[in-house]
């Protein structure tokens, strides 16, 4: 091989990160190289990190392979010690041209590869430019990285530090540059996105962020945000849901759970009340709008009760999206010290929590046919609809907006009819 690839796990804002990780190994000079872009969320995603790597060197026997991200910085010593790795780099130093122009060359000891400082030292997070993502129509921008609240299932806050925001003009600059580049959707991503601006003068937030970057980027046509926490939606986003049509109705939403006891065991901030309040006030301002959300199936003491809780709010919130995670210890954690499921049992809830959520998409798909939508054309032939629905778009221009009447669905994706010529 020649060149830089980069093989990226886990979530939206590792997806961007991969981008400004090729572009400055690129700008440093480096070549022949392989870059792991690691998640820690579970086990099971470090497990895969480490099969791929294992794949990589079998396939690029004289490639360098350079492993970072949230994995790397919290199991760093892990990826070290693996023969077939030859430099560890941290969340922030992968993020540095400097840090692929000093890396060690082959043959070093494990010590040695390490290039991996304390991340809760990093006080600030610098914007990114991105101009585009490679096969995406769509574009993410980092606003804020980092998490200050210690969930006792989550190892996060030490792969990525503490909560920190890029300031409101670096991303609306990043917003138009991708516009002058014909970008038409944009995510604002982060890895606690609704704790944006706590750290900044003047305490923006998300929803100002929001507010500000559509009013100074006409030309952006769509913007979604990526998973937030619905306890600190702020006033500014919940007018952007009722007044903003270039607000997309679909949200992601963090719940973890449905069941109060296991929510104040994970240190979760809300109630199932909570939760439930915030979706019925979004719906009544956006009755259109559509949620996806992550829960966690099998945590510690989690009784058949408790999971029955978790299984009916999904059901009483009709999540479209839903992501089931089963439960992960994860060392050096809280929940990892608590009185633990067998695996078979965890294993078997997620399945059913699965079953559930599968059971609610194929309902929203149900409910969309006959509808017409705006549709954002994607690069594989697929589409977008406002309310993130997946549809058949064959034989479209990427990055066409077009409206569609949708006729039916095959389970996975909606089928469409145009109804107009595209639009511009």
């Amino acid at each position: 091989m020649s060149g830089v690839d980069v093989i990226t796990f886990g979530c939206r804002l590792n997806t961007y990160e991969s981008e400004v990780m090729k572009a400055q190994a690129e700008k440093a000079g480096l070549n022949n190289a392989i870059l792991v872009n690691t998640c820690a969320v579970t086990g099971e995603a470090v497990r895969q990190a480490r099969q791929a790597i294992r794949r990589a060197r079998r396939d690029n026997p004289h490639a360098r392979i350079i492993v970072t991200g949230c994995a790397a910085q919290t199991e760093k010593e892990t990826f070290a010690e693996m023969a077939e790795v030859d430099a560890v780099l941290g969340n922030e130093e992968k993020l540095a041209s400097a840090s692929y122009r000093s890396l060690p060359d082959f043959g070093v000891s494990a010590e040695e590869k390490l290039r991996v400082n304390d991340i809760m030292s990093v006080k600030a997070t610098a914007p990114q430019m991105v101009r585009h993502i490679d096969g995406h129509v769509r574009a993410f921008i980092q606003v804020q990285n980092g998490c200050d609240h210690r969930c006792t299932f989550c190892i996060i806050p030490y792969g990525r530090g503490n909560s920190r925001s890029v300031p409101m003009g670096a991303v609306v600059d990043q917003a138009r540059k991708l516009a002058d580049s014909g970008c038409r959707e944009i995510v604002l991503t982060g890895v606690d996105a609704t704790s944006y601006g706590g750290d900044l003068p003047g305490v923006p937030t998300l929803g100002l962020l929001a507010k500000t970057l559509l009013k100074q980027t006409p030309e952006i046509r769509r913007l979604r945000l990526s998973s937030i926490d619905s306890i600190e939606a702020d006033a500014h986003l919940m007018d952007l849901i009722a007044d903003e049509p270039r607000f997309m109705p679909h949200l992601h939403l963090s719940l973890q759970h449905g069941d109060d006891m296991i929510l104040k065991r994970m240190k979760r901030r809300h109630s199932r009340a909570d939760a439930l309040r915030f979706i019925e006030d979004v719906r009544r301002l956006r009755p259109e709008m559509s949620f996806g959300a992550d829960m966690i199936a099998g945590f510690p003491t989690e009784t058949e009760e408790m999971f029955g809780n978790a299984v009916r709010l999904a059901e009483e919130a009709d999540i479209a999206h839903l992501h089931v995670f089963p439960y992960s210890p994860r060392p050096g954690t809280p929940a990892a010290r608590m009185p633990q499921l067998d695996r078979s049992l965890v294993k078997e809830r997620a399945a059913r929590l699965r079953a559930t959520g599968h059971r609610l998409h194929q309902s929203h798909l149900d409910g969309m046919v006959g509808s017409r939508q705006w549709l954002l054309v994607e690069n594989n032939g697929l589409a977008h609809t406002e309310n993130f629905a997946l549809v058949a778009a064959p034989g479209l221009r990427p990055g066409e907006l077009v409206p569609a009447t949708i006729t039916g669905h095959n389970g996975k994706h909606l089928d469409m009819q145009l109804t107009a010529a595209a639009a511009a």
